[in-house]
């Protein structure tokens, strides 16, 4: 009787203890987003390294390829690299991944590769605060020499615009790579094409 009782105690106990653990304690969140890498990525490699090493990225990756972008993203940095998932670039306007994906049309999608970075380590908090010291929207100067701006939106998100008005939502942030900072985001960002 005495072993029953104990056994039925420390199952109790077990239980109960498993329940007041809250294992998502030390994940910063800004309103309902996480930091989650997730895929395996780790921060000793660098941004091509762990983009790469994502399924979910693969359309990036490959683009970093066919642009010749793989030693600035592999470079000793910092960059901070807003990516978009897959599913962002399937989103793009009908044909437009395929056009993009053709030779002639290298130095377009190099423009759009090197508008979803900017040079420096930016975690979210600090897109967050320029935003604040900003009065609501700050402003950055990518990779290509063109700018985004940056806003939080009524649910908390941080939402990046585009030169023509595009806009994304950061999904996941603080992705801490070698060479700097990723955020994954929802949507491809554009920049305005330029006449030469």
């Amino acid at each position: 009787m005495k072993k029953l009782l104990l056994l039925s105690l420390l199952i109790y106990c077990t239980t109960v203890l498993a329940q007041t653990i809250d294992t998502t304690a030390h994940v910063p969140t800004i309103g309902t987003l996480k930091n989650t890498a997730g895929d395996g990525m780790q921060p000793t490699n660098n941004i091509v390294q762990n983009i790469a090493s994502s399924n979910e990225l693969s359309v990036f990756y490959n683009f970093i390829k066919s642009t010749n972008l793989t030693q600035t993203y592999e470079s000793k940095g910092p960059i901070t690299v807003f990516v978009p998932d897959n599913v962002a670039f399937e989103n793009l306007p009908v044909g437009k991944l395929d056009s993009l994906s053709k030779p002639i049309r290298v130095w377009e999608l190099t423009g759009i590769m090197t508008y979803h970075a900017v040079a420096g380590k930016l975690k979210a908090k600090d897109i967050e605060k320029q935003i604040n010291e900003h009065k609501g929207i700050a402003t950055f100067t990518t990779l290509s020499g063109a700018t985004l701006t940056a806003k939080i939106d009524s649910n908390r998100n941080i939402v990046l615009e585009d030169e023509n008005g595009g806009q994304s939502i950061i999904s996941r942030f603080d992705i801490e790579q070698s060479n700097g900072m990723m955020h994954i985001v929802n949507k491809v960002l554009i920049p305005k094409n330029k006449i030469i």
